[in-house]
């Protein structure tokens, strides 16, 4: 892990950690600044999953991408002030939120500064566009973990979800990240992820058996957020165990009880392509921001009368956004 772990690092971490459990006590200070911060490298995508805003925007015929996004690219003002507010005291930099990360050709760039500045690098991709080229300028730039999305064995399972998309161009992206980081010598984590969904249960087994075969270092299989599920939905797992939805009495299909508390909105914020500070992944419409970082300083926006109130809804699940969410 090449995160530098620097004297006022550790401090902020030890702080969050402090004030998170205070929290829980009831007792709120707020002193410290984010450990992790996402930004948005880009709002747009070329496929149309059908569970994803943008996917689902690009269903429609209205367009492309995400509704209402005026700057649909991270650029370097927006990302070069968050790299500055954060490099003293984060200790993670996420590289995506809804769209497609590589169709920012200023990716590369950007995981560099990253790393220069000692920060843990992670991006999530679907690797349609992820090209040789692409892929040794990330792992030249030092990327420490690539997520690599790919939810069927099969082009008919594959596309099942990520419609549109090509699961020949994701495993030729897989041989590309292993040929780049051996060839380098590099020790960026290729990370193969799969959600469980119905339509690609019966290969769960097989994914486990060839996921180093395709080139991955490691398997993460996550649970499927829906929509509209109470009825039941045709990508819900058959067995209840990998859902995050189950059963109820009344016949209808209910989120699984999950703990309160939520520390990922006292550690972390989201930064989009426009500059708009949000609470967490989850906010997908920006409902809750908090601002904008290229308005105010992140350090008073992340501790502002509007973050506050939303952490201590959130204790209490009230937030439309977290009664969807799975921690």
């Amino acid at each position: 892990m090449s995160v530098v772990l620097t004297k006022s690092r550790c401090i902020n971490t030890i702080k969050c950690y402090g004030n998170y459990a205070l929290s829980r006590l009831g007792l709120v200070r707020f002193t410290h600044m984010p450990t992790f911060v996402s930004v948005e490298p880009a709002s747009v995508c070329q496929l149309r999953c059908p569970e994803c805003p943008v996917g689902v925007s690009n269903s429609s015929p209205a367009g492309k991408g995400r509704a209402g996004v005026s700057s649909p690219y991270l650029s370097w003002e927006v990302w070069r002030r968050t790299l500055d507010e954060i490099k003293q005291w984060a200790l993670t930099v996420q590289f995506y939120f809804q769209g497609e990360p590589l169709l920012n050709s200023h990716l590369p760039a950007m995981v560099a500064e990253a790393h220069r500045a000692g920060l843990y690098t992670v991006l999530s991709t679907n690797a349609q566009a992820l090209t040789p080229e692409m892929a040794e300028a990330l792992v030249r730039a030092g990327l420490d973990r690539i997520i690599v999305s790919m939810d069927g064995l099969s082009e008919e399972t594959y596309n099942a979800y990520r419609i549109g998309g090509s699961l020949e161009k994701t495993k030729a992206a897989l041989r590309c990240l292993r040929e780049a980081k051996e060839r380098l010598k590099a020790s960026t984590v290729i990370e193969l992820q799969c959600l469980r969904l119905r339509t690609n249960e019966h290969e769960w087994k097989a994914f486990k058996q060839q996921y180093k075969s395709l080139g991955a270092d490691r398997l993460v299989f996550k649970t499927a957020q829906l929509y509209h599920y109470a009825e039941g939905h045709p990508l819900m797992p058959s067995d209840p165990r990998y859902s995050r939805y189950r059963k109820g009495k009344d016949g209808l299909y209910h989120r699984k009880s999950l703990h309160r508390g939520c520390f990922r909105v006292w550690s972390g914020v989201v930064v989009t392509t426009t500059g708009e500070v949000l609470p967490c992944c989850y906010d997908k419409n920006h409902s809750y921001s908090y601002g904008n970082i290229m308005d105010t300083p992140l350090a008073e926006l992340f501790s502002n009368e509007k973050a506050m109130v939303f952490r201590m809804a959130a204790e209490q699940e009230k937030p439309q956004i977290c009664q969807e969410c799975w921690r």
